[in-house]
């Protein structure tokens, strides 16, 4: 009966560590959840790195394909024209607040004593 008696009690404390450490030790169900939440993260971030290559890929194949969007490129990034053309630059007809600069009067002369 003592040995039967022991023997549960072992085995009651062997199923708590197991509990503990499951719950709260190396492993746990909290790094599980917290490994989870970077899986999901790094998955997320994965598709949006694929879909910036993806358009990039597709900008260098028309770059490579036709004149258009090498002209498009270097008359947006360069402001470059074509020969007989007149370049126009639209300005924003709202006034820029450029204050008046007031005049700084000169360091009043020191006195010495």
């Amino acid at each position: 009966m003592k040995a039967t008696a022991l023997l549960v009690l072992l085995l009651a404390a062997l199923l708590a560590w197991l509990q503990y450490t499951m719950w709260f030790g190396t492993g746990g169900s909290h790094e599980v959840d917290a490994l989870r939440a970077q899986v999901e993260h790094q998955r997320t971030e994965n598709l949006q790195l694929q879909q910036r290559n993806e358009a990039l890929v597709a900008e260098v194949g028309d770059l490579k394909s036709g004149g258009a969007a090498v002209e498009e490129r270097a008359r947006s990034e360069l402001g470059m024209v074509k020969p007989g053309e007149t370049f126009y630059r639209v300005v924003d007809g709202s006034p820029q607040s450029s204050a008046p600069v007031a005049p700084v009067a000169p360091p009043a002369p020191e006195t010495g004593r």
